[in-house]
């Protein structure tokens, strides 16, 4: 990707053709011009200057269905004094290591993890992590239950007739989970979108050597099942909202599905899972700025007098989102492929 050395935030047409992106990640370029009122060919033009300046991005993301076949986990990660950086650096090249946070203090790292099941997730972290030179600590904390990921997130730069226009309608997926099995060809097919999800099928078909058709179908049913979604990122320091925030919290154990439900509706809240360990809550948020990390706290303990925050960690750096490798205004630099079937190895390289 070409950078560029000048940060700008970005404009209110940006923002509008992000949002309408991650209502339809694959519209095409004639729907989204008719939605946002502008020329399909000038909607295109924009969108290919965001991508090439590494301020916008579409990809694959998990499906809701997926989080049942696969173990996920938050990990922190403590460094030895002055070497978190080479940490990062070999860590992002981990196909496992889906986002890297430099959060809470210049020596820990906060990780967000995915393995193909639990077998795989305890090697990882018993052996893999601590191998690493420099690791001095890592702490996992098991999500025993997602009420949302990253990719459901959304800002609001649409007016909500124009939301409206673009949403589509939620289709029952079919009860046969045997069809929701990843394979081979599929990996590669998410490798391909990982790069570029909005990917033309006849692109995907030659990379894959294999028919439009058959791409188009296979897509269509992994999205249908739930196991394959979409997802349209950008640099949010760039795009407003430069404080991303977790939020370590207990609720009672029978309250969970009430209250993690609720505070995903919330517009600030990115990812909320249930999850192992001194709390059972981890509650992830995108903030316009510092001083609302207190105001979102009021505003979820005045909802939920029983949730009780016990630590708020405000992320200092995006290093790493869902395979994107971020630079300091959180633009995309380069893509390491998620690939959370292979075996919980380190990559040989840490280079990107």
């Amino acid at each position: 990707m070409h950078m560029q050395d000048d940060a700008k935030m970005l404009g209110e047409d940006d923002l509008a053709l992000i949002n309408a992106l991650q209502l339809r990640p694959r519209a095409s370029w004639t729907e989204l011009g008719r939605v946002l009122d502008v020329d399909p060919v000038t909607v295109a033009r924009r969108w290919q200057r965001l991508e090439q300046r590494g301020e916008a991005w579409v990809c694959v993301s998990p499906g809701p269905a997926l989080f049942d076949h696969v173990c996920a986990a938050y990990v922190d990660i403590d460094c030895a004094a002055g070497e978190t950086a080479a940490v990062v650096r070999a860590l992002a090249a981990h196909p496992h290591m889906l986002t890297l946070e430099r959060a809470g203090g210049s020596n820990r790292i906060l990780a967000t993890v995915a393995t193909r099941d639990f077998d795989q997730m305890s090697r990882y972290t018993l052996d893999v992590l601590p191998a690493v030179p420099h690791i001095t600590a890592v702490r996992a904390h098991i999500v025993t239950h997602w009420f949302a990921e990253g990719g459901s997130w959304r800002i609001d730069a649409l007016a909500p007739g124009q939301r409206d226009r673009l949403r589509t309608p939620a289709t029952a997926a079919p009860a046969d989970a045997g069809r929701r099995r990843v394979t081979a060809l599929d990996r590669a097919m998410f490798e391909q979108l990982y790069f570029d999800g909005r990917a033309a099928h006849r692109t995907l078909a030659a990379a894959l050597d294999i028919s439009g058709s058959t791409v188009k179908r296979r897509i269509d049913e992994l999205t249908r099942l739930g196991v394959l979604g979409f997802r349209c990122d950008f640099a949010r320091p760039l795009g407003g909202w430069p404080v991303a925030v977790t939020f370590w919290a207990t609720a009672p154990t029978a309250a969970l599905p009430e209250i993690g439900y609720a505070l995903i509706r919330l517009p600030q809240t990115r990812n909320c899972a249930a999850v192992s360990g001194t709390h059972n809550l981890a509650v992830q948020a995108n903030l316009h700025s510092v001083a609302e990390v207190t105001r979102f706290e009021n505003e979820l303990a005045t909802m939920h007098p029983e949730f009780t925050v016990s630590e708020r960690v405000i992320t200092l750096r995006h290093e790493k989102m869902l395979g994107r490798i971020l630079d300091g205004h959180g633009r995309a630099v380069s893509v390491v492929p998620p690939d959370i079937w292979s075996e919980t190895v380190p990559a040989v390289s840490n280079s990107y």
